[in-house]
């Protein structure tokens, strides 16, 4: 039996991510990854013959910069067909609202006087998102004595924070847990801006911009960076999938050991200790420390099991909350589509409003799709070759709001979201079905199936209020650490959540560093 100091499941960005700091810092690490290559739903793939789809995600808007800098990513591949797209608020008439620089620094298409309402405000959620920023890349603090609290970096926050000013301070305090909703509309009044702000804000989250703390979703966003860029918006040179290769590659020039094709089916056990992992062939390989980068249910419910867990541990598990609410449509096209003169290169926002995006999410809490869904849509084949045949084009969206317990069958479900999609479509693309060669959309439930996230969810479990910071996973398992010995959970269950980052896997190796002996 092989032996290593570390094992972590699953080899996406954040178990990459992981595994490449417990490697820095002298263990002998192995990653394994039940699909045929690393990366996890980061990786791209073909949806019709000679058309390449990206992955869930196909932007980037906030890798870790300690993940960047750390695993030296540029030298191992990574690079950007786009490092700064503008956003347009694509309209049915033509008149569109583009967004340029650093969160919309400029805009074409407001009147003077909403020109300076959104300086304004865009300038106050930048202070806000800036101050938020390090708590990604700190293991979450937790109200109680011993338990591990980073102080000095606490007191940083602290003394930052209160350097706001006592005015901003109390902003502040008021913003974090109001709804985007009202924000918008007590500071704007073109329902195009506000409708990609508040789309914005709840991307791939469970929430409708009249949901409480559905801001603070809009400030975690404006709070990532790229290549030392703030609020950028990315392609990678590529396809998406080119983050996680280049992140492998990495990990592997550090001498982490990477297994492709080894699904894990077992957390090996000595009495309450964690202490290696069986592989569904039956190989058991073992390690002084376990972590998972999967999702929290998979990992207690199916590979440590309820016999090795107390009954209320087991209980938070299944009530964590993990419902998905974003559908990933793909489209296969024989011609480049015409947004009426929209700029192909830049990400497409198709949400004509605030109100717009609120009624597509009411839809779903009651198991139904949206008759005019809202949407994120990016061509990747704009910016380089390789993503379609020549002349031919590749469309991504994130069309939202998508049920992941239709009150229909799943089919028909799906069928009835892909037909409502196109139509939206079609009317900010005139004639975009006639370019259709072929279509695919996941719902959430076809995500869950696909990727082993639970409900759907792109991560891992809700970032609702009750599921965040010390509260996420879920109270009693906020730091990274678990009620077993030696295992530790490393994945977008974790603090601060999902996305193309690296950072959850990061936090919890340097966690594991500073609590176990190598």
């Amino acid at each position: 039996m092989p032996s290593f100091d570390a094992i972590v499941i699953g080899g996406g960005t954040n178990g990459l991510a992981c595994a490449a700091r417990l490697q820095k810092s002298g263990r002998k690490v192995l990653v394994l990854e039940s699909g045929a290559e690393p990366g996890g739903a980061a990786l791209g793939h073909e949806f019709a013959p000679g058309y390449r789809a990206p992955g869930l995600a196909h932007i980037v808007n906030m890798i870790d910069a300690r993940v960047e800098r750390e695993m030296d990513l540029g030298r191992h591949g990574l690079a950007y067909a786009s490092l700064n797209m503008p956003s347009t608020a694509v309209a049915t008439d033509g008149d569109h609202l583009v967004l340029e620089g650093e969160a919309g620094e400029r805009v074409t298409g407001l009147s003077e006087a909403e020109q300076r309402a959104w300086g304004e405000l865009r300038t106050q959620l930048l202070t806000f998102a800036g101050v938020l920023a390090p708590f990604k890349a700190m293991t979450p603090p937790r109200i109680a004595a011993g338990v591990g609290n980073e102080y000095m970096k606490l007191g940083k926050l602290g003394f930052s924070i209160r350097g706001m000013g006592r005015d901003n301070f109390r902003e502040f305090l008021r913003m974090l847990l109001i709804n985007v909703y009202d924000v918008l509309n007590d500071e704007l009044t073109d329902p195009r801006l506000k409708g990609l702000l508040a789309h914005d804000a709840v991307l791939g989250t469970w929430l409708g911009p009249r949901s409480p703390n559905s801001l603070i979703h809009l400030l975690n966003r404006l709070s990532g960076q790229v290549a030392g860029r703030r609020a950028a918006i990315a392609l990678p040179k590529g396809g998406m999938g080119s983050v996680a290769v280049a992140m492998a590659r990495s990990a592997e020039a550090l001498g982490v050991t990477v297994r492709s094709g080894a699904q894990v089916s077992q957390i090996v056990m000595d009495g309450d200790r964690a202490v290696g992992v069986v592989l569904a062939d039956g190989e058991e390989i073992r390690a002084g420390t376990v972590v998972s980068a999967i999702g929290p249910k998979a990992t207690f419910l199916g590979l440590v099991g309820p016999r090795h867990l107390d009954t209320g541990f087991v209980n938070r598990v299944r009530h964590m909350k993990a419902r998905g609410g974003a559908a990933k449509l793909h489209l296969a096209l024989r011609g480049a589509p015409d947004f009426r003169g929209a700029d192909l290169g830049s990400r497409l926002v198709l949400a004509p409003s605030e109100a717009a995006v609120e009624l597509s999410f009411n839809a779903v809490k009651y198991g139904k799709v949206p008759e005019r869904p809202v949407m994120e849509v990016v061509l990747p084949s704009v910016h380089e070759d390789g993503h379609a045949p020549s002349g031919h084009h590749v469309l991504s969206a994130v069309v939202q709001f998508a049920p992941h317990a239709p009150q229909t069958n799943l089919d028909a479900a799906r069928a009835e979201m892909l037909g409502r999609s196109l139509a939206v479509l079609e009317d900010h693309a005139p004639g975009i079905g006639d370019l259709v060669e072929h279509a695919e959309i996941l719902m959430p439930y076809d995500i869950e199936t696909r990727y082993g996230m639970a409900g759907g969810n792109w991560h891992h479990g809700e970032l609702s209020v009750e599921q965040m910071l010390f509260l996420r996973p879920f109270p009693g398992m906020a730091q990274y650490a678990t009620p077993i010995n030696g295992l530790w959970v490393a994945g977008a269950g974790c603090h601060p959540g999902g996305g193309i980052s690296g950072a959850a896997g990061w936090n919890a190796a340097e966690r594991i560093i500073r609590e176990v002996r190598g």
